[in-house]
């Protein structure tokens, strides 16, 4: 375990063979539906050398919960739960499926994970070694303490070579937030991008969940307070209220953009925060993006000069701001 300033990246085998058993499942195949990709070498090779158990108990596990629409955020959470390697747990969630710890150890032993990782380590350590070179010079804490005050959790970053391939992860485990994610997918078939060759997409991503995590918890604190705030609709496209339908939902994920976006602004270049709050309007119909950076820069300056001593104190005027900032963006 390598502490690199206020992010520490380590990988977990528990983490490992969750994703080595949602390998053998359909999501791979789903996944290059939804968007066709290249994948890491190691991810090719682990589905080609646990082909022999893809109808194990605990790939079976695995499946029922995805067609039971379980997250992957509290399936991989269920995995760090688990003692290693025993994997033995107190007693599992409702939702988890019987037994399904002792099946995921009978999975790791009888299919001679150990020894696979063992003959792969070289990519998995190439992983860390680019990851630890990424974030050795960010500090999130300072960025984030305007908005949620000291974060006393550490940060962790977890690089993911197996699956799954197209999408990052945050999950909130003891004292921790932990950002699981994937290189970033080249185009086509092209194999994905080492983990420290594109250092504004890895910082945002973690940024990102790590901000995700903190905002869940600031509205859950908060939910009196703000509980007037939520019969206010946002200035949000239809695409964007499909996907996200109530008011938290869609305030977290603007909060979330918006914040990567001035980070990449201050810390990588204007360039680099422009480019992504175009991909974010168009990919996932973030019309107000510029709007919410435009609003956060405001609160940040506000909050640098003393009006506001926490972001809770400035929510009540941010209904207006936002609404008169889309409109001024759409000009």
């Amino acid at each position: 375990m390598t502490q690199q300033q206020d992010v520490t990246v380590r990988l977990d085998d528990r983490i490992r063979l969750m994703s080595a058993v949602l390998t053998m499942t359909y999501w791979p195949e789903r996944a290059q539906e939804t968007k066709p990709h290249g994948t890491h070498a190691h991810s090719r090779a682990t589905r080609k050398f646990l082909e022999p158990f893809k109808k194990h108990e605990a790939v079976a596990g695995m499946a029922s919960l995805l067609d039971a629409g379980a997250p992957l955020e509290a399936i991989f959470t269920l995995a760090l739960q688990l003692r290693w390697p025993t994997l033995e747990t107190t007693e599992l969630p409702r939702w988890a499926p019987p037994r399904w710890n002792e099946q995921l150890h009978d999975f790791y032993e009888t299919s001679g994970l150990a020894k696979f990782w063992r003959d792969e380590d070289y990519s998995w350590q190439s992983s860390v070694k680019e990851s630890n070179k990424m974030f050795k010079p960010i500090t999130f804490k300072p960025f984030l303490k305007p908005f949620f005050g000291d974060v006393p959790e550490g940060l962790v970053f977890i690089p993911n070579i197996s699956n799954p391939t197209d999408q990052d992860i945050g999950v909130r485990f003891q004292n921790e937030l932990i950002c699981i994610a994937p290189p970033r997918l080249a185009w086509g078939d092209s194999a994905p991008w080492p983990f420290d060759e594109d250092a504004a997409y890895i910082s945002r991503t973690a940024l990102s969940q790590y901000g995700r995590l903190l905002m869940h918890r600031f509205l859950r604190e908060n939910a009196e307070a703000i509980a007037p705030l939520t019969t206010t609709t946002l200035p949000v496209s239809d695409q964007f209220r499909a996907r996200y339908s109530t008011w938290q939902e869609q305030f977290t994920s603007l909060f979330v953009a918006g914040a990567s976006a001035l980070y990449l602004e201050e810390h990588v270049s204007k360039a680099e925060a422009n480019a992504y709050v175009l991909m974010e309007r168009k990919t996932q119909g973030m019309v107000v993006l510029p709007g919410m950076v435009s609003v956060l820069r405001r609160y940040l300056s506000e909050y640098a000069g003393g009006r506001y001593t926490r972001l809770l104190d400035f929510l009540p005027a941010f209904p207006k701001q936002i609404r008169v900032a889309a409109k001024i963006a759409s000009l």
